[in-house]
């Protein structure tokens, strides 16, 4: 037999492998998706393609479709399909690749193309042959991609380009907003690198339920009456598809499982001291019941933007209060109703307590100590005064360090945090140590001048050179003093794994500056 040792790197390389196989799964599921929604898509829609190609025929001499350059997938070049819009004349090749308002090139006929999006439905064929994505960056000509920056160009071309996507959604006007004058110069200066921004937060950050979102944007903003409503970046990306699924039906198994488990524990521990007779059809109803009214409380109680991983100390006696109600109300409706529809009040009244600690174990975990700790050492410590307001950008653990260090009794009397900011779309709305996230770095600049904010403390620790350049040129833009506390969680984290004698230096003129 052969022997078969595991050894502590073999170990340490599985959660990589299983990122790599989820992601690999991912990819496998995305173009399945695609390839089935091109099929069906062409087929659909060939009575259109047939309508719309007579009338391209009518409106202009010239063929029907339009084959441009474009860069796809690790930098390969493919040839994107479109209806024509253009006419079939020499200044419509020898002109700038972008349009903007008015361009004469543009046919009658072109311009409805366009602002319908009719014109871009045959890049189903790119998807359909593997050279696009329905969701994805929008593919750019050459010769704009090689402005980008290297970084940003490895990171972009990542994935496939797709027919539409969050930055598409958001300067879907974009002819109208280019100067007719100089289109190319104010692509490059005013639109492209807010759209390169968006296209490697969807790189970052895209799944399946991100691209349904997407996909339903789309159909929205085609709808005129809709179209000018502007759509904020955190409803772009995480949409009504992500929310629903994230916050209320992922929460909402959660918690149907943990009620049937919990009715289940206090049957079997009731049967061991008397009789009861319950019938797995009234377990499995009476475990439904509580996890609706849970998540109906929970939705009520705000508790379904708070993000488990990061709660507040408060958010437990919520937690309670939610709970409390859903058993009220069960015993409520047991008692107004007969034949009785649940077990008597007692079991109800103890299945409840075992169904309200399993609901604490799996949000809390181990944090519930700690919260209630760090509350009750708040509500002793509490003060009063006008401290100076900070934003703290970045959520996660520079954010938790940053609420505890602003709790200590010698800086809570100066700062006070109102909020976060953070690129990850996912994170908006949600609260960590009972921080909400207000948005993005992009909006750094009105948070600033709305919540009168006077301190900003940089918090993000693992970032690359280009984003914290950007993060930080944001800052600086506000003239308010930024505070960054990541360098000093950096220094932290080389001195613990490793030591050496010349960085205590290093971090002690850190601290000095931070504390200036």
């Amino acid at each position: 037999m052969q022997n078969i040792s595991i050894t502590l790197p073999s170990l340490l390389s599985l959660p990589g492998l299983v990122a790599r196989f989820g992601k690999r799964l991912s990819d496998l599921t995305k173009r399945l998706l695609d390839v089935i929604a091109a099929a069906l898509g062409l087929i659909l829609l060939s009575p259109l393609f047939l309508a719309l190609g007579i009338l391209i025929k009518r409106d202009s001499p010239g063929p029907v479709f339009y084959w441009g350059r474009r860069v796809g997938r690790h930098g390969r070049e493919f040839r994107i399909l479109k209806f024509r819009t253009m006419r079939e004349e020499p200044a419509s090749y020898s002109g700038p690749p972008l349009t903007g308002r008015d361009d004469p090139r543009i046919t009658p006929l072109g311009h409805w193309l366009r602002d319908t999006k009719l014109n871009e439905l045959p890049q189903l064929w790119n998807v359909l042959i593997g050279e696009m994505s329905l969701v994805g960056p929008r593919p750019e000509a050459p010769e704009i991609v090689r402005t980008w920056s290297p970084v940003i160009r490895d990171e972009i071309l990542s994935v496939r380009p797709g027919i539409t996507s969050p930055a598409s959604i958001l300067y879907r006007d974009e002819e109208k907003r280019l100067n007719p004058d100089r289109v190319i110069d104010d692509y490059l200066e005013n639109i492209l690198p807010d759209k390169l921004r968006l296209d490697q937060l969807y790189v970052r950050h895209h799944n399946l339920l991100t691209d349904l979102d997407t996909l339903f944007w789309t159909f929205v903003v085609l709808i005129p009456r809709l179209s000018r409503k502007p759509i904020s970046e955190a409803w772009l990306f995480g949409g009504p598809i992500t929310r629903l699924s994230r916050r209320y039906l992922n929460w909402f198994v959660t918690d149907f499982v943990i009620a049937l488990l919990g009715v289940g524990l206090t049957g079997f521990l009731w049967r061991l001291s008397g009789p009861l007779d319950i019938g797995l059809d009234r377990a499995v109803s009476l475990a439904v019941v509580l996890a609706f009214l849970f998540s109906l409380f929970n939705t009520l109680l705000g508790l379904k933007g708070v993000s488990w991983a990061y709660p507040a100390a408060e958010d437990v006696l919520r937690l309670f209060a939610s709970c409390a109600l859903v058993t009220v109300t069960v015993i409520g409706i047991e008692l107004a109703y007969h034949p009785h529809i649940f077990p008597p009040v007692r079991f109800m009244s103890a299945a409840g307590l075992v169904v309200l600690l399993g609901f604490i174990a799996v949000r809390y975990r181990l944090r519930l100590v700690t919260g209630l700790a760090s509350r009750w050492i708040t509500l002793r410590n509490s003060t009063f005064g006008a401290p100076e307001r900070v934003l703290v950008v970045g959520a996660g653990e520079g954010s938790e360090f940053a609420a505890w260090l602003l709790e200590r009794r010698e800086f809570k009397r100066i700062y006070k945090i109102v909020g976060i900011v953070d690129d990850d779309p996912s994170k908006h709305g949600m609260r960590y140590e009972g921080l909400k996230v207000l948005g993005s770095t992009a909006d750094i600049p009105d948070l600033v001048k709305k919540h009168d904010v006077g301190v900003i403390f940089h918090a993000i620790t693992r970032l690359d050179r280009d984003d914290r350049r950007r993060i930080l040129t944001i800052c600086c833009k506000t003239g308010l003093r930024v505070v960054m506390l990541s360098d000093v969680l950096n220094l932290l984290r080389r001195q613990l794994t490793k030591p050496a004698p010349a960085e205590a230096f290093a971090v002690q003129e850190t601290a000095e500056q931070v504390a200036l």
